[in-house]
């Protein structure tokens, strides 16, 4: 099959990079290539390779926008098209499967990619599962023995089309979109229009996982994010077993909101949570978490004894909480209540869901009903009342109108939290704050300290608070 590939190759940086992927072309006998690298500066890659010089725009992050022109301008000279970043390893495994599996798709899907790194010691991580990102339980389908699902990340860093997806791409108005960044940054939105912007959807094949897996050659986020294939395998193969299946899903709650930037919304792939553990009052022995992700704050509090129970985020990330050692109930309000009926907990936590949920002040009433007499409730929600967000306000580079409009969730499917909302909201369930976690970036420490501390609670990137009943 004739295919024509486009690299991005900034620099001199991934030199050593951009040679390997290009060793791998050239090494394969079962597609002729033309490859094209575009560079920011004149290169002299080797023989049979094209090298287009020069940025879309100023900026240096439009340079792997490159693509898009070449692409529309040789459609009909070629029968697959190959975007990558210069440090993605497609190997020609990776292309038989793409071409073996579009054979099977329904038309709006394009079979996709996940990127993996290798640590020292030989250990496989997913980079592409992390934060926000999470698999789609209700995604899942099965065509013959082969079953796909939509991850929710997808950038790759890389994309693959036929001829025919690429006409389709083009001709929706969203594939030559001039390089801009928004719910992802600018050279991720490259690699993502398609997916994004085109009308056409990313699948994953999971049954067959490893020949869509493609090495990030230079293992930079080994520790920082990521997930360990092994412990990743756990939810591929509860995806796989759900298919058919009437188990209730999930999500508990839709948390894809409606702004430009992503930041805000819930994390699957939770981290150590100082901030709501150091609020955990002592002598607890029950704790509920209200939207609980993979487990990693809960976790802690079930290697000191204390018997945990989540309602988790859907019925994926749920086996994940389960490894960790925590009790699940069905990711759904009503099944979880109804589960959850007479339970008497001393501690519930809602870590960052109720800025996500339309009337957030009807869901703390209904868990109050599970809270002991003497129990407490941990919140934790974004501060968009932080110096940060108020600025990019004020330069428009984040659109939405008054933070404590009462229209805002009907409008961006997210409540602009601030201290004083929240306060609000507990006040008319008969609840108060009683402690508050404040912890501020190095660069507002000063004005901390300026303002005599008056300030401290609206330079705190989140509003953690510990929250008891209102006693008379």
């Amino acid at each position: 099959m004739k295919t024509l590939v486009a690299i991005a190759n900034f620099g001199t940086k991934n030199e050593m990079y951009l040679k390997r992927v290009l060793q791998e072309y050239r090494s394969m006998t079962r597609y002729q290539f033309d490859i094209v690298v575009f560079s920011d500066i004149p290169k002299d890659i080797g023989q049979g390779i094209e090298v287009v010089v020069g940025l879309p725009t100023k900026d240096p992050w439009s340079l792997p926008f490159g693509h898009k022109a070449l692409f529309a301008e040789r459609m009909l000279q070629y029968d697959l098209f190959i975007y990558s970043e210069d440090d993605i390893l497609i190997t020609e495994r990776n292309i038989d499967a793409f071409v073996e599996m579009t054979k099977i798709l329904p038309e709006k899907y394009i079979a996709g990619f996940i990127r993996y790194e290798i640590s020292e010691t030989g250990r496989k991580y997913y980079n592409d599962f992390h934060n926000r990102f999470h698999w789609d339980p209700n995604s899942v389908l099965k065509i013959g023995e082969d079953i796909f699902a939509y991850y929710t990340n997808e950038h790759s860093g890389c994309f693959i089309l036929t001829q025919g997806q690429l006409q389709k791409a083009i001709n929706s108005g969203g594939f030559l979109l001039p390089p801009r960044k928004g719910r992802y940054g600018t050279p991720e939105t490259a690699a993502t229009d398609p997916y994004t912007q085109c009308g056409l959807k990313k699948l994953i094949c999971i049954s067959n996982m490893n020949d869509f897996c493609i090495h990030h050659l230079p293992n930079i986020y080994l520790g920082k994010l990521g997930v360990d294939v092994e412990w990743a395998a756990h939810e591929i193969e509860r995806l796989k077993s759900i298919y058919g299946t009437n188990i209730v899903r999930g999500p508990l709650i839709d948390t894809n909101t409606l702004l430009d930037e992503a930041v805000w919304e819930k994390k699957y792939h939770d981290p150590y949570r100082n901030d709501i553990l150091s609020l955990i009052p002592n002598g607890v022995k029950r704790v509920l978490s209200v939207g609980c992700s993979c487990g990693s704050v809960e976790s802690e509090l079930v290697k000191q004894g204390i018997d945990v129970v989540g309602i988790p985020m859907d019925c994926v990330t749920q086996v994940s909480a389960e490894a960790r050692g925590i009790k699940v109930v069905p990711p759904d309000f009503e099944a979880a209540m109804y589960a959850l009926r007479g339970g008497d907990f001393d501690c519930i936590l809602f870590p960052d869901v109720l800025q996500h949920y339309s009337d957030p002040i009807f869901l703390l009433k209904e868990f109050l009903k599970l809270l002991g007499q003497y129990g407490s409730i941990i919140i934790s929600v974004p501060n968009f009342s932080h110096p940060s967000v108020v600025r990019k306000r004020m330069s428009g580079k984040l659109l939405f109108s008054k933070i404590n409009g009462n229209h805002s969730f009907e409008k961006y499917k997210i409540h602009f939290t601030t201290r004083h909302m929240i306060d609000s909201w507990l006040d008319r369930c008969g609840m108060k704050v009683v402690q508050a976690y404040l912890k501020l970036e190095p660069q507002r420490e000063r004005l901390n300290s300026f303002t005599m501390g008056l300030m401290k609670g609206t330079l705190s990137r989140n509003v953690v608070v510990l929250c008891k009943r209102i006693t008379v």
